[in-house]
């Protein structure tokens, strides 16, 4: 188009009103000339340069006007531009808008004509469903006589044929499928219930591997290869897949758990071990099967004997979780369970056969019995047998107890030391419960160790008391036992059995100090058959002493002979307890008769009325001293451990003649005898009878400054043990001797 036509096109401009802002723009801009100007020529000199000026400011105005011109031309030729640009666009709009609604007319009159000839397609597509019909009516007639004959060959287990057979039904069902546009025929409609009947025929097959393998191999085979057959096969559209290998699989587990521990009812009490010992046999039987007969059925993916031993190990393990849960098991239920589950299973009688390939290994899997119920099984376990532990030893110390009151005395041994049988069947119960301990684990040894040691720590605290209620009925007269000390005495000869053998209770790497309670109450039961024995003694002695010092006494050695011959007969039968104990005993009584000696002496029942009587007083201490020392000499006490002696060191405070000396005596007698003290010493001066207040308090006084006891003096407990005798008013002086004081106050 050329220039005149598009200026012909292009509409006039005319003209607008000035704008608001003109005006005062025009205003501002005359106002900043003048302020220019009247800033320029404010000196009358620079009035010479104004034309320069005015010429400058004219072409700077042609400038900007030019400038001007050319910006308002472009924005004016481009406002052509676009109003141009619309008139053209209107114009298109409106030729399609014509188009359009010729193309609508077109389609109203199509959509018409379609509907005419939908009747006709209808008639098509029945005709092309008639003709295919046509082609298959005479396989579909065939069709009810096929199910009926592949449902027989399913029930005759012919699994394969089968298989074939319903095949070819399916495949003439999706031949029908598209010509009848996915219509089923109602001839169909039992296919997929006859699938489900062969699926679960197979299963059944599947589920009776073991009875299969060995009686027909080859319908277990057929039944594998239809179901690896069925899950590689791709399904029809619209059809869910058929994993009959997982079916398989699954049914493989369920018939194998089924066999072995498909009933609901648990061993009865005592039935475990027959129950065990079965599954003993069977599961390695089990195993073989499947790796013999079992495993070349199947296709390797399935790993027969790894699913055979896996499917066994969880069957038991739930079987044992059970069982468990159940009724609390009696101990020996419990030990069997524990013995079995830990080494039998495991044991090459079991899994961990030689003959067993390496798929048959389970020691990867959960183990049959958790921690948890590892440490209720050994809790059970170890309950109940100290209940029985506990009645046993009772038993045999009620036994030992009902022996006490017989007119017999003790049995003797060869050697003709009193023995009972009764240690060595503690010892054995406890021994043989931590041996049998040891066949099942190192935790439940050691729970039985620390039961077996509370349970004979128990029961010597029993026997002490028994022995205490022996002890106290015999004093009473409620029941006067014939041979009392001899069975005290074997008391001490089961205290030295049990002494000297129950290292054997003693576990290898066990802590030194495991068996410190035991070996203290063995210590504080021989401390207390020593005391019961003493008590005997000092009965038996104690009329004796009433009489001791005095003027009989003094005169004649019947007292002592009478105190010796009575501790004789009472010491007689002492040979019959074992050594090291009898020693022991020996100086306990030895003692006990010289304590009673020395309580006697201190009584103030004598005091010598001249040097004639406190000779003779010192003689009577040394003949006294010496028989005594004869007579445990006579019963075999070492001569070390004598405590007669004493009664020599006394004789020197009554043989003395010089009163001045008395305080070198003292405190000899305190060097040699660390444990006499004041009142003893006091008591002991009164029997002289010739010293005056002051030399008594001298001589006490020499106790105080004595030398400390040489390392030879005596460390036996004597002095300490003797009472005091009362020789002040009820109220003594709280830090000081009671004698000190009297004399003080006289």
């Amino acid at each position: 188009m050329d220039s005149a036509a598009k200026d012909e096109m292009q509409p006039a401009l005319s003209p607008g009103p000035e704008w608001p802002e003109q005006e005062r723009a025009e205003q501002l801009a005359r106002g900043a000339a003048l302020k220019w100007a009247s800033g320029i020529f404010y000196r009358p000199e620079q009035l010479a340069r104004l034309g320069q000026y005015r010429s400058r400011e004219v072409q700077r105005t042609c400038s900007l006007e030019s400038r001007l011109k050319s910006v308002v031309q472009s924005y004016l030729e481009g406002v052509q531009t676009g109003v141009w640009q619309l008139a053209r666009a209107i114009e298109v709009v409106q030729g399609t808008r014509e188009a359009l609604s010729q193309a609508r007319g077109l389609l109203q009159g199509m959509s018409q004509a379609l509907q005419t000839l939908e009747p006709l397609r209808e008639r098509v597509a029945q005709h092309k469903q008639l003709q295919a019909l046509s082609h298959l009516l005479p396989r579909l007639r065939a069709v009810p006589a096929a199910v009926s004959h592949t449902q027989t060959l399913i029930d005759g287990q012919q699994f394969l044929e089968a298989y074939v057979s319903l095949r070819e039904l399916e495949q003439l069902r999706e031949d029908t499928w598209a010509p009848l546009g996915g219509l089923e025929l109602p001839v169909f409609q039992g296919l997929d219930l006859l699938f489900e009947a062969l699926g679960q025929a197979v299963e059944a097959a599947a589920g009776a591997a073991g009875k299969l393998a060995r009686e027909d191999p080859a319908l277990l085979v057929a039944a594998v290869r239809v179901a690896e057959v069925e899950t590689g096969r791709t399904t029809p559209l619209g059809q869910v897949p058929r994993d009959w290998r997982q079916r398989c699989l699954r049914a493989l587990q369920e018939g194998l758990e089924r066999a072995h521990f498909g009933s609901p009812l648990l061993p009865a009490p005592g039935a475990l071990p027959g129950w065990l010992e079965a599954l003993r046999v069977a599961l390695p039987v089990e195993l073989a099967t499947a790796e013999a007969l079992v495993a070349p059925c199947c296709p390797p993916q399935y790993n027969v004997v790894q699913l055979w031993a896996h499917t066994l190990h969880s069957g038991l393990r739930r079987s044992l979780q059970n069982l468990l849960a159940g009724p609390e098991l009696e101990a020996a239920d419990a030990f069997t369970l524990l013995h079995w589950a830990l080494h039998v299973y495991l044991g090459q009688e079991m899994m961990g056969s030689l003959e067993l390939g390496p798929e048959a290994d389970v020691s990867q899997l959960e183990p049959l019995l958790t921690l948890e119920n590892i440490e209720q099984l050994e809790a059970t376990f170890v309950a109940n047998i100290q209940a029985s532990v506990s009645q046993w030893l009772q038993n045999a110390l009620d036994g030992e107890v009902a022996e006490w009151g017989r007119e017999q005395g003790p049995n003797t041994d060869p050697s003709g030391s009193y023995y009972s049988p009764m240690p060595a069947i503690v010892l054995q119960i406890l021994e043989e419960n931590i041996r049998v301990a040891s066949l099942v684990s190192e935790s439940l040894q050691q729970r039985v160790h620390g039961m077996a040691l509370s349970e004979l720590g128990t029961f010597l605290r029993s026997f002490s008391d028994a022995l205490i209620r022996f002890s106290r009925d015999h004093f009473r007269g409620k029941s006067m036992a014939p041979h009392y000390v001899p069975y005290l005495l074997a008391a001490l000869n089961h205290k030295s059995a049990l002494s000297s053998s129950v290292s054997v209770l003693q576990l290898d790497g066990a802590p030194s100090g495991a068996l410190a309670p035991v070996e203290a109450a063995l210590d504080e039961l021989q401390r207390r058959i020593y005391r019961l024995v003493l008590e005997a003694l000092q009965a038996e002695l104690q009329p004796l002493f009433a009489d001791l010092p005095s003027r009989q006494w003094l005169s004649s050695p019947e007292l002592l002979e009478s105190v010796c011959e009575r501790t004789g007969r009472f010491c007689r039968d002492f040979w019959r307890v074992r050594n090291p104990t009898v020693q022991l005993l020996l100086a306990e009584a030895e003692r006990a008769v010289v304590l009673q000696y020395l309580s006697a002496l201190m009584q103030g029942r004598l005091v010598c009325r001249g040097a004639d009587e406190r000779t003779q007083a010192a003689e009577r201490l040394r003949h006294d001293a010496a028989q005594l020392q004869q007579l445990f000499l006579s019963l075999g006490l070492e001569e070390n451990a004598h405590c007669a002696p004493v009664l020599l060191a006394l004789r020197e405070l009554l043989n003395l003649r010089d009163p001045a000396l008395l305080g070198l005596e003292v405190a000899g007698l305190r060097q040699q005898f660390p444990d006499v003290s004041e009142d003893h010493v006091s008591a002991l001066l009164g029997l002289r009878g010739d010293l005056s207040r002051e030399q008594h308090l001298a001589a006490l006084s020499s106790l105080q400054a004595a030398l400390p006891p040489s390392p030879r003096a005596s460390r036996r407990v004597l002095f300490s043990l003797v009472p005091a005798p009362a020789l002040a008013p009820a109220s003594c002086l709280p830090s000081g001797s009671c004698a000190r004081a009297l004399l003080l106050a006289e």
